[in-house]
């Protein structure tokens, strides 16, 4: 699937490997692509304005203010500030979940069993909780700024009698996601399996990562003009961006 919003070679790739962990700087007026290499990956992901790190993602905002319980093509994710850290531009998959979260150390524990450094060395079972801690420590952040995350490359709806109802096999290899950051914002994130996937093995998927300049930020932002809710929060990005 290839992007409409830039043509350029990227100015940077990485690979995340399943378990793994990451953070750094989306900068106004890029792109990052990430890309289920395998299948059925998932992406946890918080985002900061890392300018004024007490501004964070807000998902009970994203959700309401545009009418949503998932997330996909011309959805933003609104700060606490009203204002548009990113927005997904691109999307071969069709539904990241905002609600699963992640799992803590006692969790992983429970559903994977034992998975110890001192036998498994680097094949140790990571849990997200301290995934995103540890990137957290590198911008000042502590246990005390741990947000709600979006889950990207999974989906998870309402059954009948009111249970999320994860899917598997949802994502396929080959599937990205691409998010424009009209301003600069924080991204920190990890590579575990979704916390409601029933697979009982541990065993987290990679993704790549990919970094563009958008070609035309304008056009890019229009398509991100699915809703008026979403116009005016441009209209806040952009007097902070003065």
């Amino acid at each position: 699937m290839n992007s409409h919003f830039h043509s350029t070679p990227s100015l940077r790739e990485e690979r995340v490997p399943g378990g793994g962990h990451t953070s750094f700087i989306l900068r106004r007026g890029q792109i990052l692509r990430m890309t289920d290499i395998e299948g059925e990956a998932n992406v946890s992901m918080m985002m900061l304005n890392p300018h004024e790190k007490s501004e964070r993602l807000n998902l009970p905002d994203t959700l309401k203010g545009q009418h949503t319980a998932r997330l996909s093509r011309g959805h933003c994710f609104y700060s606490d500030m009203g204002r548009v850290l990113a927005g997904i531009i691109t999307d071969s998959c069709g539904w990241h979940d905002p609600f699963g979260g992640v799992l803590n150390a006692e969790e992983t524990l429970e559903k994977y069993g034992a998975g110890r450094y001192q036998e498994l060395r680097n094949g140790f079972y990571r849990n997200g909780v301290d995934n995103l801690l540890v990137e957290m420590g590198k911008w000042d952040l502590g246990l005390e700024d741990l947000l709600m995350v979006v889950n990207f490359f999974s989906k998870v709806s309402v059954a009948e009698d009111g249970r999320f109802q994860f899917w598997s096999q949802h994502s396929k290899a080959g599937d990205m996601v691409e998010l424009f950051a009209p301003m600069d914002v924080l991204i920190i994130l990890t590579a575990l399996p979704h916390p409601q996937n029933p697979q009982s093995d541990y065993a987290p998927r990679p993704v790549q990562l990919s970094w563009f300049q958008a070609d035309d930020p304008h056009a890019a932002t229009e398509a991100l003009f699915t809703r008026d809710e979403n116009r005016r929060a441009f209209v806040n990005t952009q007097l902070f961006a003065l």
